[in-house]
């Protein structure tokens, strides 16, 4: 199957995309599309892959669903469009971050620029039907993104991973921990996020350890 996705993640995942679950995975998502009102936009499905490639990744941090209300999903975990309201999420990890390094929070809650220097932002399922959180769970979306996090976990070494809340932590529970950094705390969803999220200093840890493995801190 010829899948539009960034050449090098194309090379690691085509197995997967020859795989009978991902056949139906793509006929469910074709139907949901043609019709239902699905988010992110179709050209936008892989977008934390294409703005990310395999070989730059630095950091992964594992979101669950796209946000399922109009014009907030651009297929990177826990960012928003140019222009939208910050979802509390996002506005909760824009406070552990002025709290952590001092940054205040940013006019737009784009994470672009997060990805251009090498923070894969995926999400376990990559697509949503308006209005309905999980929807587009237990389709085949689990087994591609968890392919994904096995390539990266097996192939490279020092990375970080960023498991916010039991859902992330059980998905990178096969990550060798002695060869990457796993950080793991409560979600930065209301319900959750005085309950260890906050004060996790995830930002300034990942930052240490990736100059400690000689590569370039994120600027958060």
């Amino acid at each position: 199957m010829n899948v539009q996705i960034e050449e090098s993640w194309k090379q690691h995942l085509e197995p997967e995309f020859e795989a009978g679950y991902f056949s139906r995975l793509t006929d469910f998502v074709r139907f949901e599309y043609a019709n239902y009102t699905v988010y992110p936009p179709g050209k936008l499905i892989f977008n934390a892959f294409n703005s990310c490639p395999f070989d730059k990744v630095k950091v992964v941090i594992i979101g669950q669903d796209p946000y399922h209300e109009p014009g907030q999903a651009h297929g990177l975990c826990f960012s928003v469009n140019d222009g939208v309201p910050f979802p509390p999420s996002l506005q909760n990890i824009f406070k552990e971050i002025e709290s952590d390094l001092g940054t205040p929070p940013p006019k737009s809650g784009n994470l672009t620029r997060w990805t251009e220097q090498g923070v894969l932002l995926m999400n376990a399922t990559l697509t949503v039907r308006a209005h309905q959180a999980g929807s587009h769970q237990r389709k085949g979306w689990e087994e591609f993104t968890d392919a994904a996090i096995r390539h990266l976990a097996e192939e490279r070494e020092n990375l970080v991973f960023i498991l916010w809340g039991s859902y992330a932590q059980k998905k990178g529970a096969m990550i060798d921990r002695n060869k990457h950094l796993i950080l793991t705390s409560a979600h930065p969803s209301p319900l959750s996020a005085y309950r260890g999220f906050f004060g996790n200093r995830h930002f300034s840890k990942a930052n240490r350890y990736l100059t400690e493995h000689g590569k370039e801190p994120i600027i958060w």
